[in-house]
């Protein structure tokens, strides 16, 4: 396979949380779903639906993004820009706008994410989905096969054919000597920094700390 130029990759991440403050914010029929739900997640006889529910944001389907950062290389400068709001729709909507520009304007476009293709891709496109917002061509899976994809993953690239192997983004910083980006909040935080402290900035800052950080993985396993 032909190197990809790192100018036509766009980095991105996205800091999700769940659909409401907590369990009992609820309506009746999405507790029931969720209860259902929680019954595949629990692990021990003090887990139930109401303190599972903060893992809510890790699901397309009781969460929603609230912070979408990208990253892309322009004269040897990391440039990135971020859609973050409290309507979800709204920030979907600028960035798939601004996904259709970059596909009419970069040629051979490509998408890179840690575990994106477990987590960030599929997130974005099911939102987009629930939102009603036609999906970007460059996000469309559809009639297409793994191998057809402009995506990129960084755990994909470490996992070096292992199945079963997870590393985070925030190991490989360490191992490679990159700048953390959890020297504020990690992703375990950011639904109580949008749900009790309503700090967005905050929010954005950390999801660009971890593009800036991806890039830098990403050139450390381009070889």
């Amino acid at each position: 396979m032909a190197k990809i130029p790192i100018e036509n990759i766009l980095f991105i991440d996205i800091e999700t949380v769940p659909m409401a403050s907590q369990y009992d914010d609820l309506d009746e029929n999405f507790k029931s779903l969720w209860d259902k739900k929680s019954v595949y997640l629990s692990k021990n006889d003090e887990d139930d639906p109401s303190t599972l529910f903060e893992r809510a944001g890790i699901y397309a389907e009781f969460g929603k993004i609230v912070c979408i950062s990208a990253g892309r290389i322009q004269n040897d400068e990391i440039k990135t820009k971020s859609y973050y709001s409290d309507n979800e729709k709204k920030l979907l909507q600028e960035f798939a706008d601004d996904l259709s520009i970059f596909t009419r304007n970069i040629p051979n476009l490509y998408l890179c994410a840690h575990n994106g293709k477990e987590f960030d891709f599929p997130f974005i496109i099911r939102r987009m989905i629930i939102n009603q917002i036609p999906i970007p061509y460059i996000l469309n899976t559809r009639n297409k096969n793994r191998y057809e994809l402009p995506f990129i993953d960084t755990m994909e690239m470490w996992k070096f054919g292992d199945y079963k192997h997870f590393t985070s983004l925030a190991l490989l910083c360490e191992l490679f000597g990159i700048p953390t980006p959890k020297d504020d909040i990690d992703g375990s935080e950011v639904a109580r920094v949008y749900y009790e402290e309503n700090d967005l900035e905050r929010i954005k800052s950390y999801c660009e700390k971890d593009v800036t950080a991806l890039i830098e993985v990403y050139k450390r396993l381009d070889f």
